[in-house]
């Protein structure tokens, strides 16, 4: 097996329980990868010889080890891959609130489930697969084919997979971004409908997983969703960047009186049509497309007034370079969200974004807060669903939701 070798020094990192080594961490003299084992299995060092695992090698990448296992003498075969797809699974089963919730939810999620670089999720009887590393890429299949027999176990019959590796990520890997159905022999058959019904908050969905944003659907706000059809009943709610509808749709079926749902994409919103339509709620919700930015001071000059405001942005910032940059559009909507909420009223607001640190995300809403003359009353701060588990380590890049519920409060 090739081995690669730390510098002294590097890997702290990786010590501390993450799974990556970058490239300038390697001490290229003593490491015997070359190029054509790129994506292969290597035996990683420290530099005294130590061993720290086995993983998979990609020297066109900035992350050139990707750990797998850290046990010496374990081989990274089928029993291993096999062995993770069972954890996963079982971890879900206890994390999960109901047999619904398993039914569409992310089943691995790649570093935080020992498996880096792949993400599956399940929508009813249909897999979708996002592969973002050349290593895990070679493995992918086998991985998946353990996954559907751990799942047949419990009764669970995947039909059709679908992979959806079209993310910019795949170039840093030197890899072709990809679309397709995957045949698994013996276990899958591909090329079904691309529109897939789902049942979550026991509200329906059609999810797109070709066209899509990411795998289909956030499953990642199932919860939340659930925490903010709660403040509804009654009330008069804003949604901005609705996506596909599901906040609007829980605010809904909280009991709430009217529903303004607002996204700038055409697609997203005839999506969402769809979702309004299929629970039969087209007389509580409507639905407008707008820029979000140039909306919330329109409504304010029009003097319009919610008891819900919901912000649940795309990510402003997916870099550390353009974390100033997406702060101010953070603090720029939620001033304007918090303006526009009756006296005792709810905010709703989160990032999605990796960089937003929890820190920074919650002096940016102070900020606002400030800028609008209100206080915040914390009602609940919460993070991405369980089945997207925060795995602590030295990168800490498994989490990355931050979403909190205020009462905004215009009394002095």
């Amino acid at each position: 097996m090739k081995e690669v070798y730390l510098k002294k020094g590097a890997g702290r990192s990786l010590k501390a329980g993450g799974l990556w080594v970058y490239d300038n961490e390697i001490d290229e003299a003593r490491s015997s990868v070359s190029g054509e084992a790129n994506g292969g299995i290597v035996t990683l060092r420290d530099f005294d010889g130590f061993f720290l695992g086995y993983g998979f090698c990609n020297e066109n990448s900035k992350i050139r080890v990707r750990l797998l296992s850290r046990k010496e003498g374990e081989p990274v075969d089928d029993t291993l891959l096999k062995r993770r797809a069972e954890a996963a699974w079982n971890y879900r089963k206890r994390v999960m609130a109901s047999t619904e919730d398993l039914s569409a939810c992310r089943i691995i999620f790649g570093e935080a489930d020992f498996l880096p670089g792949l993400t599956v999720d399940r929508f009813g009887d249909v897999l979708v697969v996002e592969s973002l590393a050349l290593g895990i890429d070679l493995l992918k299949e086998r991985i998946l084919g353990a996954l559907i027999d751990v799942l047949s176990l419990d009764g669970v019959t995947i039909r059709e997979v679908y992979e959806r590796s079209d993310s910019k990520e795949r170039d840093l890997e030197g890899m072709p971004r990809v679309k397709r159905w995957l045949d698994l022999p013996g276990r899958a058959k591909s090329g079904g409908e691309t529109l897939i019904p789902i049942t979550e908050n026991g509200i329906r969905y059609l999810v797109d997983i070709a066209e899509g944003q990411k795998t289909g659907f956030f499953l990642d706000q199932k919860y939340n969703r659930l925490a903010v059809q709660r403040l509804c009943r009654g009330a008069r709610v804003l949604d901005c960047f609705t996506h596909t509808g599901a906040f609007a749709l829980n605010a809904a079926k909280g009991g709430a009186a009217s529903v303004l749902a607002v996204d700038a994409s055409e697609t997203a919103l005839s999506q969402a049509r769809e979702n309004v339509r299929l629970n039969g709620l087209d007389e509580i919700v409507s639905l407008k497309r707008a820029d979000v930015f140039e909306l919330l001071p329109a409504l304010q000059e029009q003097g319009e007034q919610y008891d819900v405001v919901i912000l649940d942005p795309p990510a402003f910032t997916k870099a550390r370079s353009s974390v100033k940059k997406a702060a101010s559009g953070y603090r720029e909507i939620n001033t304007r969200g918090m303006q526009l909420v009756k006296n005792g009223g709810f905010l709703a607001t989160c990032t999605c974004s990796h960089f937003m640190e929890e820190g920074l995300f919650a002096a940016t809403v102070h900020e606002a807060a400030k800028r609008a003359h209100v206080r915040l009353r914390q009602v609940e701060f919460r993070q991405q669903a369980p089945d997207h588990p925060i795995l602590w380590t030295g990168e800490d890049n498994s989490y990355y939701l931050k979403f909190y519920i205020f009462q905004v409060l215009r009394e002095r």
